[in-house]
């Protein structure tokens, strides 16, 4: 007996679905928080390091309280996705989602302005001190 293309069609859809990864499981809060920690300290410059330590030290301490699951899930998953590229090395270089930052608050955004100029202020020491 000849299999029909619709069962051929049908069990190499079922070995797909068998080999594609499932949604990313959440590390609990204060594993997630260590594994930054880690990957800065194995994959950052010392002073990006510093700024980076206290900066994910000052949001998960903001965070703590947090009780409304759909921000403790959105937070988990975007400082998961965060650990993930600094372990992996493709985050250098690499430009912000435009899509991401049209969804950020006023807060949020002046957040990532004070960032942005911490950063800007301590490679500039950086090239005067090297000098």
């Amino acid at each position: 007996m000849r299999p029909s293309p619709r069962l051929l069609l049908a069990s190499a859809m079922a070995s797909v679905k068998v080999m594609s990864p499932g949604p990313m499981a959440l590390l609990p809060p204060i594993y997630l928080y260590r594994r930054i920690l880690r990957a800065h300290r194995k994959h950052l410059p010392s002073e990006m390091r510093l700024l980076g330590d206290e900066y994910v030290k000052a949001e998960f301490r903001a965070h703590r309280t947090v009780e409304n699951p759909v921000h403790l899930i959105g937070f988990l998953t975007e400082w998961q996705l965060y650990a993930q590229k600094i372990e992996g090395d493709s985050w250098a270089g690499e430009k912000l989602d435009p899509g991401k930052v049209e969804k950020m608050s006023d807060e949020q955004l002046a957040q990532l302005y004070e960032l942005m100029k911490a950063i800007q202020k301590s490679g500039t020491e950086g090239q005067n001190s090297g000098s």
